[in-house]
């Protein structure tokens, strides 16, 4: 085997990597040793901000197939012909802890889906539950600030946590989620996606549907208890990470099954929930799951950090026959997920690797910015209209456009007919089994148990009661009998 020449960042070679340039044997190091300096000031700036929430990730790469026709709802054309196979880069991860936190933990998991396209990257993002603990994006930095660590004490403060949900009744749902039997998958194979929020499609015809996606994996659903996940987090704390990768080596390939629950347009405003309340599940006695197609996962990333670290998901990364809805969560996140990668990656992180398009063909007037690949040709122009035949608009709208009226000003969402915070949770708790229902119970006390202020400890248990009445009773129970200890 040839042997490769160590260089410079500017390709020249290197005499020494042992040893630095010294005024003599045993003398000071000198400036002008450019190897020594360049490799110091590199290594100063390896590290680029860590994201908020989800920094805690783990990636593959994989593809898409179809396996239904789903041309009568949309005219996306990734969705358009079954057998079709596009190219997909998964992320799953945790969201409150931080880039050195535990897979094995309680906490929702990210499942952010970039599909590669012919007309663009699709990016799809979601967690591993259904619904989520708020319903207006107004909301997410105090949530988020509750959940991470506290600004004195360095640590997640128990009293910050419940304090929130105290105050945010519509969280019951999710807490139930949380605090239940999946609160903690035993890897992310083992885990279902959802896409969350409620998406718009729409036909050839022009037809508008709103959509809920489910990728419903096909390795069957596990997860952990409390203890066997504190013994597997002090373990080995990059358990899910490490799964996944020898999962994929080994030729293991994970797969899921997407379906989505279609909605006719015409029928969201007398639906008898708010359809695009993020705290809600639409029943699927209403809107069956309608079969897709099959995610496979079959290829790890090279480099984390250039492969996972680096990738940018934005809602707002729509195809033709695919678009947004009224869901304020969602409408919150088309802004916030986009402006966060240009905070941590600069303005041209679309041109990195990972996140360019690999069929799509990009040709706008973009230019400049901090690491900018892509600046157009010699006689390319950099506005538009132009007469040097630039790349011009459509015309042609991705999505249905929305019916708006009313006044402008802060409103709290429409309420419909079944619509308050607690109803879903009591059916969620109802479904449990005996024992499902137990460990529900002992999960919640175990932590609200914790706050040191009574009339925070009362107003959880109040949503729990609203929710059902052996529900809150059984939490009661539970946390006077911790508290007691």
């Amino acid at each position: 085997m040839t042997q490769r020449v160590l260089t410079t960042e500017s390709g020249a070679p290197v005499a020494d990597n042992q040893n630095s340039a010294t005024a003599g044997v045993g003398g000071p190091i000198l400036l002008q040793d450019q190897h020594l300096l360049e490799k110091l000031a590199r290594f100063n700036r390896e590290r680029i901000p860590e994201r908020v929430v989800h920094a805690r990730g783990s990636g593959a790469y994989g593809y898409f197939e179809v396996t239904d026709d789903v041309t009568g709802f949309t005219r996306a054309g990734f969705l358009s012909a079954v057998g079709k196979r596009t190219e997909t880069f998964i992320r799953f991860s945790t969201v409150a802890d931080s880039l050195g936190g535990a897979d094995a933990v309680r906490d929702p998991r990210g499942f952010a889906l970039k599909f590669y396209t012919d007309e663009g990257n699709y990016d799809l993002v979601g967690n591993n539950t259904p619904v989520f603990f708020i319903k207006d994006p107004i909301k997410f930095p105090d949530f988020i600030h509750s959940q991470k660590r506290d600004p004195f004490t360095g640590r997640q403060e128990p009293d910050n946590v419940w304090d929130f949900w105290a105050h945010a009744p519509e969280a019951t749902h999710q807490v139930t989620w949380l605090m239940g039997d999946r609160g903690i998958p035993a890897s992310y194979r083992h885990m279902n996606g959802y896409g969350s929020h409620t998406y718009q499609w729409t036909n050839a015809e022009g037809e508008a549907f709103f959509v809920k996606y489910h990728f419903k994996t096909n390795q069957g659903v596990r997860s952990l208890s409390s203890e066997q996940a504190a013994e597997l987090a002090g373990r080995d704390g990059n358990s899910h990470q490490t799964d996944l990768l020898q999962a994929i080596e080994r030729g293991v390939h994970p797969s899921w099954t997407l379906y989505v629950q279609v909605m006719p347009a015409g029928e969201a405003a007398e639906y008898r929930f708010n359809p695009f309340d993020l705290t809600k599940v639409w029943p699927h006695s209403d809107y069956p799951l309608q079969r897709v197609g099959r995610l496979v996962l079959d290829r790890n990333p090279d480099n984390v950090f250039a492969e996972v670290e680096q990738a940018a998901f934005s809602p707002n990364n729509f195809v033709p026959g695919i678009g947004p809805s009224p869901d304020k969560m969602l409408q919150g996140r088309l802004f916030a997920y986009a402006d966060a990668h240009r905070y941590r990656l600069g303005v041209n992180h679309t041109q990195l690797p990972v996140n360019a398009p690999r069929t799509a063909v990009v040709d706008n007037y973009g230019r400049d910015g901090l690491h900018a690949t892509r600046n157009g040709a010699r006689h390319d122009k950099n506005y538009e209209p132009n007469s040097y035949a630039g790349p011009a608009q459509t015309g042609a709208a991705l999505s249905a456009p929305l019916a708006i009226h009313g006044w402008t000003g802060t409103h709290e969402a429409p309420a419909h007919t079944k619509d308050d915070d607690f109803f879903q949770a009591g059916e969620l708790y109802r479904l449990m089994s005996e024992d499902e229902k137990g460990r529900l119970v002992a999960n919640i006390a175990g932590g609200l148990s914790q706050v040191t202020r009574d009339d925070v400890i009362e107003k959880n248990l109040a949503h729990f009661h609203a929710a059902d009445a052996d529900y809150g009773k059984r939490v009661e129970e539970a946390v006077r009998a911790l508290r007691e200890d």
